[in-house]
């Protein structure tokens, strides 16, 4: 039998995605066990035998073991086929990586001498230290995509090209999972990037640690990261349990959060993915600090083309000069547009098209733009790039005010017969721009509300409670007068 049949048996059985962690401590061992030849095992034994009916499985730190020698390591194979013996599969946290022929046998160690149901890996030197792992296709490896730890900070939510460096890890590691044998690592004490590791892995398990000692969030964390099935998680918890004045007390308690929780999922609460709020998406919080940090928001006392007193100004014109940010923003358009059926792009010149671009490379779909007027030499042609007539076209743009431009833009792709059902942009200025496309029968897309991407700022700290409510009295009381506001 499959690990992850193995484990939803135990789920189904114990009505639990509980795991407790058999991390045991000699020096905090009670004293009851002190009498026993091996008092490790007594302990663990202690434990699985208060919990089994609890939990959906059991998860041995191998260094604990490790650090009392041939010895512990006996234990941890006692305590493993102990667990099994129960009915509980055994994850063993090991987080082994080397290269392909070390590979083999740390695999060989957990899998065949061990007897572990599934281990921890570190995905750091990539797909052939993994895959020896993943060979044993009837046990599971999880996949360390963003620890629980204060440290994961340093590495794991680096940028790289709009994307941080654990979410490439996601990306890679669902490509791999061919046999349906790997999960990802994601700890509880993030709950804002689990929204992002369940959208980009929608149906894999995850084991996650941080509940209880390290102070994760549990509800949080389950909200953000159970399926719409309330399954897909493993709620890992050590201390808080196997220290617990009373462990099997401490254990249903938890066991009792967890269940609340996923009868809530599964009755159609609210999770996350793709189009949760921008507060909840990393990427959304790095694009909108990256535009506020290069200029692109700026407060003051502006002037408007229009000649009306503006307390914002928005010049997105800057992001041709900062790949990073821009980056971001094609980042943000791919997953806004994941689910809008469309041939081609099509960027409206001229502060579209370095966006356009970057949105072009991120997605591979192909681009065109309208031309703002008409070549009298040449080819004449009023629509740049390669298209097929019927073909449908995505509109592109910076910010949307009104819909007036956008109209414009759009009639020479119909007149070169290519359709145009969408238009996306990065701002919404609420200045009735949604409605006036809507009345055209078109959909407006936007990566940012005004309001919302003021909203993100001040909860960064970024802008003052001031500075966010002089937009919101500016939108309320004249949306039109942002129309020139670019």
């Amino acid at each position: 039998m499959l690990f992850f049949q193995r484990l939803e048996q135990a789920v189904a059985r114990n009505n639990s995605l509980l795991c407790v962690g058999l991390d045991p401590d000699p020096k905090r061992l009670p004293q009851w066990t002190l009498t026993d030849p091996d008092p490790i095992f007594a302990f663990n034994r202690h434990i699985v035998d208060l919990t089994c009916d609890l939990v959906c499985a059991y998860k041995p730190n191998i260094a604990f073991y490790e650090a009392l020698g041939t010895r512990g390591m006996e234990t941890l194979r006692k305590t493993i086929e102990y667990a099994q013996q129960c009915g509980v599969p055994v994850i063993l946290d090991a987080k082994r990586n080397d290269i392909g022929s070390s590979a083999e046998k740390y695999a060989c160690a957990a899998f065949e001498q061990l007897h572990a149901d599934a281990i921890t890996v570190n995905p750091y030197m990539g797909w052939d230290s993994v895959e020896p792992f993943l060979r044993y296709a009837d046990h599971a490896v999880f996949v360390l995509a963003l620890s629980s730890n204060p440290g994961a900070q340093d590495f794991q939510v680096l940028d790289g090209n709009g994307y941080m460096l654990y979410e490439r890890v996601v990306e890679q590691a669902v490509g791999w999972n061919e046999r349906g044998n790997l999960g990802l690592v994601v700890g509880a004490t993030h709950p804002n990037e689990i929204c992002c590791v369940r959208a980009l892995a929608p149906t894999e398990w995850l084991l996650m640690p941080g509940i209880g000692s390290q102070g994760g969030d549990l509800q949080a964390a389950l909200a953000n990261g159970l399926r719409s099935d309330g399954s897909g998680v493993i709620v890992n918890v050590s201390r808080a349990v196997i220290y617990a004045d009373d462990p099997r007390e401490a254990a249903m308690s938890l066991r009792d959060q967890i269940e609340e929780a996923r009868a809530l999922r599964r009755s159609g609460g609210e999770g996350c993915g793709p189009t949760s709020r921008s507060s909840d998406n990393p990427n959304l919080v790095a694009l909108a600090l990256g535009l506020h940090d290069i200029g692109a928001i700026q407060f003051g006392d502006f002037t408007l083309q229009s000649g009306i007193q503006s307390p914002f100004y928005l010049d997105l014109r800057l992001l041709v000069s900062n790949p990073d940010v821009l980056a971001h923003a094609a980042r943000a358009f791919a997953e806004l547009l994941d689910d809008v059926y469309h041939d081609r792009l099509a960027a409206i010149p001229y502060a579209a098209l370095p966006i356009g671009t970057a949105v072009a490379l991120q997605t591979k779909v192909p681009l065109i733009y309208p031309r703002k007027e008409r070549k009298a030499y040449g080819t004449g042609r009023a629509v740049e790039g390669h298209f097929v007539k019927g073909e449908i076209v995505l509109v592109l743009d910076d910010l949307i005010t009104t819909g007036a431009s956008k109209l414009d833009a759009i009639q020479p792709l119909r007149d070169e017969g290519l359709q145009v059902r969408d238009v996306a942009v990065l701002i919404d200025r609420e200045g009735g721009g949604r409605e006036e496309l809507a009345a055209q029968g078109l959909t407006l897309h936007s990566v940012f509300r005004l309001r919302d991407l003021m909203t993100v700022l001040h909860d960064e700290g970024r802008i003052t409670a001031e500075q966010q409510e002089s937009v919101e009295r500016f939108v309320m009381a004249s949306p039109e007068a942002i129309a020139e506001n670019a």
